[in-house]
């Protein structure tokens, strides 16, 4: 009987436990380049911005209004134009670690495209922005906290 108590007390702390809990963002590669995405609470902000130093390239997503974004197809294409990766993010950082030299990033948030021309060398961490307008049918924006508070 004790047994069952035990197994029903182990069952009970897994079936509670914060979704944050989750396993951590994977590193994927593509083309012989390493990548990672995510971002989506604030231990997996975290746990990105300590790997920050494996990677030489970063993206971070918004809405103008400042939301971050998630569901961003991200494509990094090589000076010849050859796609290196093509990845849907899980959140709003991506972290890429190329060869130095100069690449062509698209990123498409709801069937809207920014392009960028970027160069990165190694050791060195290059951050990239894009920011979408709002689309008020679709995106839930959040007021800004005032500077007063």
């Amino acid at each position: 009987m004790k047994s069952k108590a035990c197994f029903a007390a182990l069952l009970l702390s897994v079936l509670a436990a914060p979704v944050s809990a989750q396993v951590a963002e994977k590193a994927l590669t593509q083309n012989g380049i390493t990548f990672i995405s995510g971002g989506i609470g604030i231990d997996s902000q975290e746990r990105l911005k300590a790997r920050e130093g494996e990677f030489n390239l970063k993206l971070v997503f918004t809405l103008v209004e400042g939301n971050y974004l998630a569901g961003v197809t991200v494509s990094v294409k090589d000076a010849s134009g050859r796609t290196l990766i093509e990845h849907d993010a899980d959140g709003p950082f991506f972290l890429a670690k190329l060869p130095g030299g100069a690449y062509n990033v698209t990123a498409v948030y709801e069937g809207r495209s920014q392009v960028r021309k970027v160069a990165v060398r190694d050791g060195r961490l290059r951050t990239e922005y894009m920011r979408w307008p709002a689309n008020p049918q679709g995106d839930f924006v959040l007021p800004r906290e005032s500077a007063g508070k």
